[in-house]
């Protein structure tokens, strides 16, 4: 069982093997991995640090905890009428996320991500509502999302 953030939930989706660090990377990479090829994974929603959060680099300013952050943990979780503590598998989360999000609701739940310029979750969100899945993704380079 993996453990999640709200908005992690997104950033899944858009996921092609870049990250804070390549630590962060690899461990996204495999979390994003396992949940492409087993989408009956079973998922906890958690507020606040989750299992990709455990490894953001020392190096740079912990966002993890901060207000604006849990904020958008929490508007993820209210569009897909989850709360914390839920516990359902990846494949039911992704026919949610189908469902409740669009491609320009990124800019709007996200508009403070240093990804957003990437437009990658954008195509995610595109991606899952064709039921097309997780990209396919291999190695973490850590070079930017």
């Amino acid at each position: 069982m993996y453990r999640l953030r709200g908005h992690h939930l997104l950033c899944l989706l858009g996921y092609r093997g870049m990250g804070y660090s390549r630590e962060y990377a690899e461990n996204m990479t495999r979390l994003h991995s396992a949940l492409r090829a087993h989408p009956a994974t079973p998922i906890e929603l958690v507020s606040g640090p989750d299992d990709l959060c455990a490894c953001f680099p020392a190096d740079q300013p912990y966002h993890c905890e901060e207000r604006v952050v849990h904020a958008r943990d929490a508007a993820v979780l209210s569009r897909l009428g989850l709360t914390v503590g839920t516990r359902t598998t990846w494949r039911d989360l992704e026919a949610g996320m189908a469902q409740a999000f669009v491609p320009e609701d990124i800019p709007e739940l996200c508009s403070t991500c240093p990804w957003l310029p990437y437009g990658v979750c954008e195509d995610g969100v595109r991606r899952i509502r064709r039921g097309e899945g997780l990209f396919p993704v291999s190695g973490g380079t850590g070079d930017g999302q």
